[in-house]
């Protein structure tokens, strides 16, 4: 039987069930947010002030860490708090997710916090191309990129968000999905790596290698594709489950060499960096 992933909170709205790992991957946006402050600080004031936060697979905005009574925000309420909290908020706040409900109950929230979140229903490829319009392309922007599967880790995705001038990201690559999928996602008849690394295929022989091996080149072709878009190589961190098992990376990108700096200086929770045992 299937795990649920949501439940009605007492607010009424829909909450997420999340794993405990998620405070991780809360405590990095955190603290991103935060030590990037002051270079956002410059693009919140004036006529054409653009310095906003991306959600495109932002869930309701609220969870609770599974088997416990734990409730936490969603990565949208960190975002917009953090900023908040901070003296340096966020201008706009573009919310997506493929679930109507979801989208709704995440602004709804932000909306009782004081603040303003902008929405997007649909496949995050579709609704990509109308954020990167509203966002403003010269502002200062931060993408967070959160899908379980590679699959929806869309390289088009990324391609999209390039298109503006200040962007940073970070983005949920999934480890298990790699592990457990690649001889099936291997077949000629099954789109899920081309979609995430469009063109591999062409480079990589994933029959004539280990399955170890051939990880690794895919997720290195995949950074060569994030170069090509003038982002420096990303910063991976590793998240693990409870029986430290490989979940996702967390995979870091931006085209600023400061950016890069403030994440180096944040990013270290448990000490696992890199792609360590793909």
């Amino acid at each position: 039987m299937a795990e649920e992933k949501y439940e009605v909170a007492e607010d009424g709205l829909l909450r997420e069930i999340v794993g405990e790992w998620a405070l991780e991957k809360h405590e990095r946006l955190k603290r991103y947010i935060d030590i990037s402050k002051h270079a956002r600080k410059k693009f919140i004031s004036g006529p054409a002030a653009s310095a906003s936060y991306i959600d495109l697979f932002c869930g309701p905005g609220q969870s609770r860490v599974r088997d416990t009574k734990t409730v936490i925000d969603g990565s949208p309420l960190i975002a917009f708090k953090t900023a908040q909290d901070g003296g340096y908020p966020f201008t706009d706040i573009h919310l997506g997710d493929l679930n109507a409900e979801v989208v709704e109950a995440a602004c709804t929230r932000i909306e009782r916090s004081g603040g303003k979140a902008r929405k997007y229903i649909g496949p995050a490829q579709a609704t990509v191309d109308q954020i990167v319009k509203d966002a403003g392309k010269y502002g200062l922007h931060f993408a967070l990129i959160d899908p379980y599967k590679l699959e929806a880790l869309s390289f088009s995705i990324i391609r999209s968000l390039a298109q503006l001038s200040h962007i940073d990201m970070l983005l949920h690559v999934s480890a298990m999905d790699l592990q457990r999928n690649l001889d099936a996602y291997g077949k000629e008849d099954v789109a899920a790596l081309d979609s995430f690394a469009p063109g591999w295929r062409s480079t990589i022989d994933h029959k004539s290698q280990t399955q170890q091996s051939a990880r690794a080149a895919i997720l290195n072709y995949w950074c060569g594709l994030v170069e090509q878009l003038g982002f420096s190589r990303p910063r991976y961190d590793l998240i693990t489950g409870s029986k430290n098992q490989r979940l996702y990376w967390l995979a870091f990108i931006s085209r600023k060499p400061i950016a890069n700096q403030f994440w180096d200086k944040i990013r270290y929770i448990s000490g696992q960096s890199d792609l360590p045992g793909l």
